[in-house]
């Protein structure tokens, strides 16, 4: 034994006093013959995966391996069980191993230039469902604490797909008691299976006194919410390891979920009580993660280090998604997406952060959509040290956003913190609220970001929040002078004109204490219900606001507390608005799979804040599959360039196409 020790300390290159393994050729990564020196990796090594070389990971190692570089192509056996342990990935566009400067500031990708490609599962060929792919990071020793462990991808392209569900998480189908081993949903759903774990969200904002009056310190106190494992499924049947502990209440459109976090994809820290680890992508990457599990990351308190982090690619990654994605025990929240264009994230649950759950970062990022996404406790934190926003208290809110130009559609937040909903943004003499912020041409101009309205903000949802189901605006001087000796928070007024109004369509609020909190100016509120909650509209500034469509059922202390100005008349809608769609809608390409006959079945999403008309993928119509959202898809010969475009009922034509190599 000690005759090898030496053997690999001379044979090996070495990277400080670790030694440093590199592919020979393209090869299974349990074949000798793949690897210089005729060694599989081992334990506490680095491996660099050379340009050029193709590597199917097919081994179970339960041992990490302190550093991972890939250059070429390391793609995950999808037909068997894999386990991945190791101190830092990276996908890169260099051969360099290194610790230092894996965040890319110091290794700036470049455009146009091929890195590495990291596939665990394709969008054709997922990891078999009766298998797992597990990556664990591990901190091993010498490596700074506050970066690693780490998977981060510099450039390259990194795709994580596990097996397809109907659904991740839908509504209770009818009432579920106390004592209940099994569960009735609202439709059947497939991909569910025994051994998952499933969480059952509360339809109970409990609190320390019976009125519920008085605040819960966090959302998980006295919290309803149950963690279980499937037994068995059966269609919209579930059969559960244990009874419930709680009632779970189905009344009309008041109904909680029942969300599954187990993927067959995973990633997660590998002892989260000493280190916990984080993903990141960067400019000029590429990639997807669709149906994977994220699970014990996020560095608390760690500026930057978060379980899902677009890390200020702007329009680099057009084409990228988050769909379907399991993220649980975030130590600092679910997704941040920063300085980020164009992505859409759908169909994802996120339960119990530190810090806000789905979140956009410094104020510029537009033209995202999160689309039918479940907030489940989102928990107070601290501001996270030279944060870009000072304004931004990290006070748990499931959606969180300083900047409207996105797309919020069919999201649900729970028992979050602070907030379920949260638009905030602060000026002061420290900080500027005109930025530099992205058109839809693509040139970038500077503008207040407060006057930028909504793509889309419809059927949205919050329930069994302890304070806020949707703080929209933070608030005022005039608002809170007794509380906040004074000084002035949120909008202050400022917001979109009467041409280009906030639109909230079809919001549902239940079982809160606050349902709506209005701030800015030029507002539409085109269906609102609000029910067993304490107050309805609170705080509201009444500035060129219109509301119709407006439900109140059982608001046990005021359904609107101390407005400034007077609640718009429903027979005077809309009011002083007059507003117009001059917004070109935006395309996103998120599926390009290949057919067995050889064509290519091309999956996409539209957003716009009016209706559109027509979606072309290479000037061919594509068929609409989700009404009113503008999920698309056509099925066209093979090519060598994707271009797809959309026009709008108001005649507006998308202004850049997005275009896609298949």
């Amino acid at each position: 034994m000690r005759f090898l020790i030496l053997f690999m300390s001379i044979a090996l290159p070495v990277f400080g006093a670790v030694p440093v393994i590199r592919s020979a050729q393209s090869g299974p990564w349990s074949a000798a013959t793949t690897w210089e020196g005729g060694e599989v990796p081992a334990s506490g090594m680095s491996v660099l995966v050379c340009t050029g070389h193709t590597i199917t990971y097919d081994v179970i190692a339960a041992e990490p391996l302190r550093s991972l570089h890939i250059a070429g192509t390391l793609s995950f056996a999808t037909d068997r069980d894999t386990r991945l342990n190791a101190g830092l990935i990276r996908v890169q566009q260099d051969e360099e191993v290194s610790e230092e400067g894996f965040d890319c500031e110091a290794h700036a990708p470049q455009a146009g230039l091929k890195g590495g490609t990291l596939l665990v599962g394709t969008a054709e060929t997922p990891v078999e469902a009766k298998h797992t792919a597990l990556i664990q990071l591990t901190l091993l020793e010498g490596m700074n604490p506050e970066s690693c462990p780490a998977l981060v991808d510099c450039g390259g392209r990194m795709e994580f797909h596990g097996a397809e569900m109907s659904r991740t998480w839908v509504k209770l189908g009818s009432t579920a008691k106390k004592g209940d081993a099994t569960l009735t949903l609202a439709e059947p759903v497939t991909g569910w299976k025994a051994g998952d774990r499933v969480v059952i969200v509360s339809t109970n904002r409990q609190s320390k006194h019976p009125d519920k009056k008085t605040f819960r310190e966090h959302a998980h106190d006295l919290t309803e919410t149950e963690e279980r494992i499937i037994r068995e499924v059966n269609g919209s049947q579930l059969t559960l390891d244990a009874p419930l502990a709680f009632a779970h209440t189905v009344e009309g459109r008041y109904r909680g979920e029942v969300a599954n976090l187990s993927r067959n994809v995973i990633v997660e820290s590998a002892d989260p009580a000493k280190a916990r680890g984080h993903t990141m992508y960067h400019r000029e990457s590429s990639g997807a993660i669709h149906y994977a599990e994220f699970r014990h990351l996020g560095k608390e308190g760690v500026l930057g280090r978060y379980s899902i982090h677009f890390h200020l690619v702007r329009d680099t990654m057009r084409g990228a998604s988050v769909i379907g994605a399991s993220i649980w025990d975030s130590g600092n929240r679910w997704i941040t997406i920063h300085g980020t264009d164009h992505l859409v994230v759908r169909d994802c649950v996120g339960y119990k952060s530190v810090g806000h759950g789905f979140f956009l970062e410094d104020g510029t990022e537009v033209f995202n959509v999160l689309d039918r996404n479940l907030a489940i406790q989102a928990e107070g934190g601290k501001p996270l040290p030279k944060q870009v926003l000072p304004f931004d208290h990290n006070d748990g809110a499931g959606f969180w956003w300083a900047n409207s130009l996105n797309t919020f559609t069919r999201n649900v937040a729970a028992e979050c913190d602070e907030y379920g909903y949260r638009f905030d943004a602060v000026e002061s003499p420290d900080f500027s609220l005109t930025l530099n912020v992205p058109q839809p041409d693509g040139e970038r101009r500077r503008v207040d970001i407060r006057t930028l309205p909504f793509v889309r903000f419809e059927g949205n949802e919050a329930h069994t929040q302890r304070r806020h189901a949707f703080n929209f605006g933070g608030f005022s001087a005039e608002a809170r002078n007794r509380e906040n000796q004074g000084k002035s928070e949120g909008v202050a007024g400022i917001g979109p004109d009467e041409r280009h109004p906030f639109v909230i369509k079809d919001y549902l609020a239940w079982d809160v204490h606050w349902a709506l909190h209005p701030r800015p100016p030029c507002v539409m509120l085109d269906g609102m219900e609000a029910a067993h909650s304490h107050y309805a509209l609170w705080f509201a500034n009444y500035d060129r606001h219109a509301y119709r469509g407006i439900k109140l059922t059982d608001i046990t202390v005021n359904p609107d507390f101390q407005p400034i100005g007077t609640q718009p008349k429903l027979a005077e809608y809309p009011g002083k608005l007059q507003p117009v769609d001059d917004l070109p809608p935006s395309s996103v390409i998120t599926h390009v799979l290949k057919q067995k006959d050889g064509t290519l079945l091309v999956r996409g999403t539209t957003a716009d804040n009016g209706e559109v008309n027509q979606v072309l993928v290479n000037d061919k119509p594509a068929h609409e599959t989700a009404a009113n959202l503008y999920q698309w898809e056509i099925t066209l010969p093979m090519t060598g360039k994707l271009t797809a475009s959309a026009k709008d009922a108001a005649g507006n034509s998308e202004v850049r196409p997005h275009e896609r190599v298949p």
